[in-house]
């Protein structure tokens, strides 16, 4: 932090010297007035502020994606599924009559999907004197330390549940090559065409949304179960449902309007609609992008097989320092009905 000098005040005279306080350097006191016995130490003008600032951020992926805890050091998650089928079909196949001889059987189709895993390391460093230093202090640099390994920690899980890691072939939320793209519907703005929510009716942000909700609802052949319940979007396109009324004459705000009104919630599902930062350029050619998609186990999970652990600590004499590892076993976005997710891009 840069100090800047606000002016020069005039303290009076200690020890026959005139004593003036400006900028930071000017603290110090002369000799003169040390050796009348009149000196103090600088820390007693201070306040202390016990507050300590850390970085300003924010994370959303524990709302976004259940998070399953357990299973230990493993190399892959598995997932079984099944598929039914059955001779001549579950139509007019199934008609019987008396004297047959015979009756279709059900036949199962079953199958086993892998999902990556990957270990996360990271340690901290704390050198002997700064221990000392920090008992006189009162200032724990080794919880201070801690904190930053768990931001750490969470800017990762962001990263591994809205996008993946290009470099190991792992996608998440927002970019799941299976999952069905879609583009706003364009309206007549300025003489132009334009996709963009601030820019429609109401009415026509809530047919974007339901035809979004209905695209996913029909790929999962109208199980009720599989009605989307969650919807993530940009901070920008949120705050303006938010925060705008859906006419001069109405209290209620889009957002409301939205959550009252939607396909799911006639339905039974109970729409969520939140905002992440992520979302933002995350189309294609850097569109805006809307996420639709059912938030429950069944649909899709991330796994914490082995939540972030402390594991070791060791004096390193070498170094003059204590050096604690931490680490810790995750799993990719395991996406088990790729048809429930609908992105729509250009809002």
């Amino acid at each position: 932090m840069a100090f800047q000098n606000v002016g020069t005040f005039d303290l009076g005279t200690v020890g026959g010297q005139s004593a003036r306080v400006g900028n930071a350097q000017n603290f110090a006191m002369d000799t003169a007035g040390i050796a009348t016995g009149q000196a103090f130490l600088t820390s007693e003008l201070e306040k202390r502020d016990m507050m300590v600032r850390t970085p300003l951020t924010s994370f959303t992926y524990t709302r976004d994606i259940p998070i399953r805890v357990g299973g230990g050091w493993a190399e892959f998650i598995s997932a079984m599924q099944v598929g039914y089928g059955i001779t001549g079909g579950s139509g007019d196949g199934l008609i019987h009559a008396g004297g047959s001889d015979g009756i279709p059987m059900v036949q199962a189709d079953f199958g086993k999907g892998l999902f990556k895993t990957h270990m996360v390391a990271a340690g901290t460093r704390v050198m002997w004197l700064d221990m000392q230093r920090g008992n006189m202090t009162g200032r724990n640099l080794d919880s201070l330390l801690r904190d930053g390994l768990r931001m750490t920690y969470d800017k990762h899980m962001e990263e591994n549940t809205y996008t993946g890691f290009s470099r190991y072939g792992t996608t998440g939320l927002l970019n799941n090559p299976d999952a069905v793209v879609t583009n706003a519907s364009e309206v007549e703005a300025s003489d132009s065409a334009t996709t963009a929510f601030k820019t429609k009716r109401p009415d026509q942000i809530l047919s974007d949304i339901n035809a979004a909700i209905l695209t996913a609802w029909e790929a999962a052949e109208y199980d009720r179960d599989a009605v989307s319940n969650h919807i993530i979007m940009p901070y920008e396109q949120f705050n303006y449902l938010a925060t705008t009324r859906v006419s001069d004459l109405a209290e209620k705000t889009i957002l409301t309007f939205l959550s009252e009104n939607n396909v799911a919630k006639q339905n039974g599902a109970d729409l969520y609609i939140g905002a992440t930062s992520w979302c933002k350029g995350a189309g294609v050619d850097g569109k805006d992008r809307m996420v639709v998609y059912c938030n429950k186990e069944r649909y899709l999970a991330m796994d914490e097989l082995v939540p972030l652990t402390r594991a070791m600590t060791g004096a390193n004499t070498e170094h003059f320092c204590f050096d604690t590892a931490y680490a810790g076993n995750l799993s990719e976005v395991e996406v088990f009905y790729d048809q429930t997710i609908v992105y729509v891009d250009g809002i």
